[in-house]
C-alpha cells in the first residue's frame, strides 16, 4: 500500500494550458469525486517494458491503460513470453483496456503486438495514445521521422559490412538497431501499424499543450509530459559538459566523446565536440603524417586490417546508431497519473535529459489553481524508472531529488540482457542507490530481473514468474 488512506474528492473543474489554442476540450471533473484505488502490474518477461495500469472507482468501475509491450530483440523465446504477457493482460482486464499507449517506436517496448498479435487481436481497445512525434499529419513530426528513417537506411547496410568483416560478436551498431527490429522480419514500423490500426477513429496523438485527460467517476487526471516539441529539448540525450551531475552517470563523459560527432551530424554544435576545431586533424592530412600512415593505411595480408581506414568509418556508423536510438528516446510519450491526494504515479518511458527539461515549460490551471511539473513530482509516488535504470534517463535535480513523497520505483530490467547486448551497467548501480534512499524506510525499489525484498513484500508488493504488482491507494 502507498500513500495514506483519505475520503477527499476533487472539485469540479476545467484545465487550460499555457500552450493556447487548440487543446482537446475534456469532461469536467464530478464534484466530489472519490479517490481512486489503482494497481500497477509491471511484467517480468525480460529486457523491455509492459505495465497494466487499473483503477477502481468508489462503485467498481473499471478503468485499464496497458503501456507499451515489448522485448528486446534476441530475447529466449520471445513469441511465447510476449503471447503470455498479452495472455495474462487479457485475462485481467477482461478483454478490454480503455486505452492503450505505445511511448515510443523502439522494439522493446512494441514488440509485443506483432510477436502475439494472434493473442493481441482478441484484445479490445477503446483508445491508441501515441506522441505527437507519430502524427503523420503534423509538421514539426514530417521532417524528423524522415531525418530518422534516412538515418535507418543508411545504418543497415553499415551493420551488414560490419557483421561480415567483424567476429561471431555482435557489434555495437548491431545491438542498437535491434531496437527498430531491424534485424528480424518485423520492425517497429509494422508494431506501429498495427497499433494504428488498433486505434482507428480512436486515436489520439498527445501532446504536452493539451488540457489533461479527466478521469470523471475515477477522480484522477492525466497530464502528457513529453515529447517535447522544441527540437533542442529533443536532441539533447546528455547532462551539460558543465553539470555532470544532473544525472546519476558513471563515466558519462566517455560516453559523451563516443557520440559527439553524431550529435553534430544531427544538428549539435561544435562545443558538443570532444575535441575543439584547433586539435583534429582532417583525414587528408592525416594520411600525409608518417604515424597515421603506419598503424591506419596498412595492407590486409599484414595481419592488422582491423586498423584500415576502410572499417574505421564504421565507427561514425555506431555514433550515428546511438545518436538515433537517443533521440527515439527523447520522443517518449510521457504520463504523469494525477490520483489527487494518493499521490502521482509517474510514467517516465525511455525519456533522456531533454525530454526531462522540456517539463518545466509546462503549465496548466485546473479549478484556478496553476498547476507545474514540480507539483506533480513532489507528489509522485510510484515511479516507472526510465530507460531500464541507465544514467541519463533519470534527472537529479529537478527529477529524482524533487519526488519527496516517493515510495515505489519499478525497474524493467534484465540486467543479464543488458551486458550481453554490451549495454553495461544496466540499472546503474548509482542510480539504484539513490531510488532506496528516496524511496526509504517506507518504500521500495523493484526490478523486474529480481524478486521483491523482504520489505517490499512486507509494504504488499505482489509477484509472479511473469508480473509483479503494487497497489496505491
Amino acid at each position: 500500500m502507498v500513500g495514506n488512506a483519505s475520503d477527499k474528492g476533487t472539485t469540479k473543474t476545467r484545465s487550460r494550458s499555457r500552450k493556447g489554442p487548440g487543446a482537446t476540450v475534456v469532461t469536467p471533473v464530478a464534484t466530489n469525486a472519490p479517490r481512486p484505488a489503482a494497481t500497477v502490474r509491471t511484467y517480468r518477461h525480460g529486457l523491455g517494458d509492459c505495465h497494466l495500469l487499473t483503477l477502481t472507482s468508489a462503485t467498481g468501475r473499471k478503468f485499464r491503460m496497458l503501456i507499451d509491450c515489448g522485448v528486446i530483440l534476441g530475447t529466449t523465446n520471445a513469441q511465447a513470453k510476449m503471447s503470455a504477457v498479452m495472455r495474462d493482460v487479457i485475462q485481467e482486464s477482461g478483454g478490454t483496456v480503455d486505452v492503450l499507449v505505445a511511448t515510443h517506436r523502439h522494439w522493446d517496448h512494441v514488440s509485443g503486438f506483432v510477436q502475439a498479435a494472434d493473442d493481441f487481436a482478441r484484445l479490445k481497445v477503446g483508445q491508441v495514445w501515441l506522441g505527437w512525434t507519430e502524427n503523420p499529419r503534423d509538421p514539426d513530426a514530417a521532417p524528423l521521422r524522415k531525418q530518422q528513417a534516412d538515418a535507418l537506411a543508411m545504418l543497415q547496410p553499415a551493420a551488414a559490412r560490419m557483421h561480415l568483416a567483424a567476429s561471431a560478436e555482435p557489434t555495437l551498431l548491431a545491438t542498437v538497431l535491434e531496437f527498430f527490429g531491424a534485424a528480424g522480419a518485423a520492425t517497429t514500423d509494422g508494431a506501429m501499424d498495427a497499433l494504428r490500426a488498433k486505434g482507428g477513429a480512436t486515436l489520439r496523438y498527445c501532446d504536452p499543450k493539451d488540457e489533461p485527460f479527466e478521469l470523471s467517476d475515477f477522480g484522477a487526471r492525466i497530464y502528457v509530459l513529453g515529447p517535447p516539441r522544441d527540437e533542442a529539448f529533443l536532441k539533447k540525450m546528455l547532462p551539460a559538459k558543465t553539470d555532470r551531475d544532473e544525472t546519476y552517470h558513471l563515466a558519462a563523459e566517455a560516453f559523451a566523446a563516443s557520440v559527439a560527432a553524431a550529435a553534430a551530424a544531427l544538428g549539435g554544435s561544435d562545443e558538443d565536440q570532444p575535441f575543439g576545431g584547433p586539435y583534429r586533424i582532417p583525414d587528408v592530412v592525416a594520411r600525409s603524417m608518417p604515424f597515421f600512415q603506419a598503424r591506419y593505411w596498412v595492407d590486409e595480408g599484414a595481419g592488422e586490417a582491423w586498423r584500415s581506414i576502410d572499417l574505421a568509418w564504421m565507427d561514425s556508423a555506431t555514433q550515428l546508431a546511438l545518436m538515433l536510438d537517443n533521440l527515439v528516446n527523447n520522443t517518449s510519450l510521457v504520463l504523469a497519473v494525477d490520483l489527487g491526494a494518493a499521490g502521482v504515479l509517474l510514467f517516465a518511458a525511455d525519456a533522456q535529459v531533454g525530454n526531462w527539461e522540456s517539463w518545466r515549460t509546462h503549465e496548466w490551471t485546473v479549478g484556478g489553481t496553476r498547476v507545474v511539473v514540480d507539483d506533480l513530482l513532489k507528489r509522485t509516488v510510484l515511479y516507472k524508472v526510465g530507460h531500464h535504470g541507465s544514467y541519463n534517463a533519470t534527472l537529479r535535480k529537478g527529477g529524482l531529488e524533487s519526488m519527496s513523497g516517493l515510495r515505489v520505483a519499478l525497474i524493467p530490467v534484465d540486467h543479464n540482457m543488458a551486458v550481453k547486448k554490451r549495454w553495461g551497467d544496466i540499472p546503474l548501480n548509482t542510480l539504484v542507490a539513490a531510488l532506496e534512499q528516496t524511496t526509504g524506510a517506507a518504500g521500495y525499489v523493484l526490478r523486474s530481473d529480481a524478486l521483491p525484498s523482504a520489505q517490499a513484500s512486507a509494504r504488499g508488493a505482489r509477484s509472479t514468474d511473469l508480473y509483479f504488482e503494487v497497489t496505491v491507494d
